[in-house]
This record gives structure tokens, sequence and C-alpha cells, in this order.
């Protein structure tokens, strides 16, 4: 579903300008866990709506992943050559493309949770939602998180320092899945509130286990360079806490999700799903 949805919200690689629609096409499509988007649509479903309900905001929230990546394995940034198994959006388009295409995604991205909340009854949500959405993508959220991230390198941070990077570069964009899908599908105020709860943990856990990985994995799991982390000197929780407290740290956070997501009862179940997959994924 969600793979059909992103196919027909991109723009043609046949339209004009082919070779930034070719760039757009060319990261988005690549083979991905779609975590965002399911994160949206388990949001929604998690307050009683359905998929088809928020299946424009599930591919605007996985627009922006993508424009992030794009953006960070830029030579200015990270640089690396490969994302998801196949070489970076800059190593095929070249760098001035590869902005472009971050930047026409992320524009598209918020005309689709805008069409999006503008279906709903209530006007007030258009508003709503895309205030949450470019609070978790910009200073206050991922951009700032990637800022503190970027001059952290090479230095000896300190706890409230890593913490801070994790929860904005990464946290900030999976909790606004799942209240964006709350909202959307008409979610009371404490059910949103509820799930954001659970996404703040959620999204930590994430980013921890994303840094373990860094450590563990391999190209061929991971469809990225691994190693990277250690070699940029970036601030992880692996660098300052090692990798057992890291996992601790990570599974205490999966269970904390869950029992944020106690009042929600049934409903609730594809989110605990997702976060025992977050814990036990390999990529």
């Amino acid at each position: 579903m969600v793979e059909a949805a992103l196919d027909r919200v991109l723009p043609s690689e046949d339209a004009v300008p082919v070779n930034l629609h070719r760039a757009m096409r060319y990261s988005v499509l690549a083979p991905g866990k779609r975590l965002r988007p399911t994160l949206v649509i388990a949001g929604a479903e998690a307050v009683g709506g359905t998929a088809k309900t928020v299946l424009d905001a599930a591919c605007a929230l996985e627009l922006i992943h993508a424009y992030s990546l794009i953006h960070d394995d830029l030579p200015a940034m990270d640089d690396d050559d490969y994302r998801r198994g196949r070489l970076t959006n800059h190593k095929v388009f070249g760098e001035a493309i590869a902005i472009l295409a971050g930047d026409a995604l992320l524009t598209l991205a918020f005309r689709l949770v805008a069409d999006n909340a503008a279906r709903m009854s209530d006007p007030r949500m258009i508003a709503r939602v895309v205030a949450d959405v470019a609070d978790a993508a910009g200073t206050d959220g991922m951009v700032g998180g990637q800022v503190i991230d970027i001059e952290s390198e090479g230095k000896d941070v300190g706890p409230d320092t890593l913490e801070y990077i994790h929860r904005h570069k990464t946290a900030a964009l999976i909790r606004v899945s799942l209240t964006a899908g709350a909202t959307l599908a008409g979610g009371r105020a404490e059910q949103v509130d509820t799930i954001r709860e659970a996404g703040e943990s959620l999204g930590l856990a994430f980013q921890i286990v994303d840094d373990i990985l860094d450590v563990e994995g391999s190209l061929a799991e991971l469809g990225k360079t691994a190693g990277s982390d250690e070699r940029k000197k970036k601030a992880t929780y692996p660098a300052y806490h090692g990798l057992e407290a890291s996992r601790h740290k990570a599974r205490m956070l999966i269970d904390e999700t869950k029992r944020r997501l106690e009042p929600l009862g049934t409903p609730a179940e594809p989110i605990r799903a997702l976060a025992d997959f977050v814990f036990e994924r390999r990529s």
C-alpha cells in the first residue's frame, strides 16, 4: 500500500525537469523499512482510524526522511557513498541535483500533509498537523539535532548533549509520525498525548539501536557503510556508554513505550509490534 502510494505522489520521471524527478524517485523508492509511514498508519489505527485516511501524510513523512538522507550523505555532511544498498544520490546525480531533490521532497511533503489535513472535517487540523511536522523537521527537531551532531564530532560531549542530538535528530520525526496519524484520524487530545509520549521513547530507542548497528553491522546488512560513526568521532550511545549499556537502555525504552500505550488497549497493538521490530532489527 505504501509503496504504491509513494509511486503515485512522486512526479513522473518523464516530466520536466527529468533529472530532478529521477533523483527524487531514486532515493524515495529505494528499498527501505518504511518505518515512518507505517508509524503514521499505526498512529491512526490506535485511535480507531484507517490507513486510507492518512496515506498522503504517511507518504509525506517518508519523503521528509528521504530528503534528510540525501542531504546527510552529501560530502559537506557525512560524505557517504552508499545508502539502502545502492550508491547515494549525489554519487549518481551530482551534488547540485541531490541538494535540489532533497529540497523538492521536503516541499512536496508539506503539500501532502496539508492536502491530507484539508480532507478532514476540522479546518484547524491543517494548521495543527503542519505545525507539528514543521517543528519535528526543523530547528526544534531533526535539523537542529543534525547541527549539534555535526558540531559535536571529535569532541568529548556529555550525556545531555548526546540525548539532545538523539531526541532531536531522530526521535522527533518518529514521534510526529505517530501523532500526525492519530491527529488526522480524529484522536482525542488525551489519546494523542499518550501516543506522543510513546513516540518519544520509541524514537530514542530507534537511534540507540541505530548506533549499535553501526558498530556491529555490515554493508550487506545495513545497506550503508558500517563503522562511519566511529571514524567520524560522532557522539553515539555506544561510544559514551558502551554496547551492553546501550542495548539495556534501548530495551528499557521499548518497554517504556509499551507501558505508555497501555491506556489505548488493543488498537495500539501495531505500535507495540513496531516497537519490537525497532529493537530486533538488523538494518
